[in-house]
């Protein structure tokens, strides 16, 4: 499960990163690459949302680290 930890991660790193690019310079990224909001980019913004939903049950497990 670790391996689906760190690609969430890294998928959510991805995505605020493009948000960093929107937010300073109005640039997004994945709209700029892959076409604005075209199937794929729209998979691509899926997957962000989904990764950082799934994300949440860091919290828990961390919990659950601290307390053993």
């Amino acid at each position: 499960m670790k391996w689906f930890d760190n690609t969430a991660l890294t998928i959510v790193i991805v995505g605020a990163v493009n948000w960093l690019l929107v937010g300073i310079f109005r640039f997004d990224l994945v709209a700029y690459l892959f076409g604005n909001l075209s199937w794929l980019s729209r998979i691509i913004y899926a997957a962000v949302g989904l990764s950082g939903l799934y994300l949440i049950s860091l919290y828990g497990r961390i919990g659950n680290m601290s307390e053993s």
